[in-house]
């Protein structure tokens, strides 16, 4: 459905460019379909992205880019912090790099596939300080109080059971520890903060502060009593 929708959005920009009002309007009308089924879909079947289309990932990130991330997450040199669903690794490698030369930034993702082409695009930046596990959220194989920090960017409504993933995300952090959740409007399974603060609240997670605008912001979370 995402694939059906982004040619429909494609179709409709060449038609207007091309003055064909009519056709780019029933173009903009398909795309906007079938984000409204794709939503519904992802709603009840959530699901990660399929590793084919893992270039969608490389596609500017706006208020979502590495940077951003950076400036919210404020890592630190000797910090060990965690991501979940890294895709191919284009917010792991900023928070890597921002962690040297002492801290250590684990990623866990369901693909394999996923990994692979992270941990090589990794090396080709002599980037050495990342482990890559493959691994479900809602089962999180670290030890309680692992990390400092941890950080989720477009992929807890990818995941079957969000609270569950959080109250394992509760269990790994430190308690002081901290977890940025960014969530975009344009994602199908967006998360809006309301829902995000209420599934927060179920895991045991105190929502500290929103960065950027609702349909694309970043939310900060601590365990409660942190």
């Amino acid at each position: 459905m995402f694939l059906l929708g982004l040619a429909a959005w494609i179709v409709a920009l060449v038609m207007l460019l091309l003055g064909e009002w009519w056709w780019a309007a029933a173009s903009a009308a398909s795309a906007l379909g079938a984000d409204v089924v794709g939503r519904a879909w992802s709603r009840r079947s959530p699901v990660a992205l399929p590793f084919f289309l893992w270039w969608f990932l490389l596609l500017p990130r706006g208020p979502h880019s590495p940077r951003n991330l950076r400036s919210v997450l404020q890592p630190r040199s000797g910090e060990r912090i965690l991501e979940i669903g890294p895709g191919v690794g284009v917010h792991a490698q900023a928070i890597a790099a921002a962690l040297r030369p002492d801290g250590v930034l684990d990623v866990i993702d369901v693909q394999q596939a996923m990994l692979d082409r992270l941990t090589r695009r990794a090396r080709r930046l002599g980037l050495t300080n990342i482990v890559a596990t493959q691994g479900d959220a809602r089962t999180l194989p670290y030890p309680a109080g692992t990390f400092h920090a941890a950080y989720l960017v477009g992929v807890l409504g990818e995941v079957p059971d969000p609270v569950a993933a959080l109250r394992e995300l509760h269990r790994v952090l430190r308690p002081d520890g901290r977890l940025i959740i960014g969530e975009l409007f344009l994602d199908p399974d967006f998360v809006s903060l309301p829902a995000l603060r209420a599934k927060g609240a179920d895991a045991g997670l105190a929502f500290v502060r929103q960065a950027g605008p609702r349909l694309a912001y970043w939310a900060v979370f601590r365990p409660a009593g942190g």
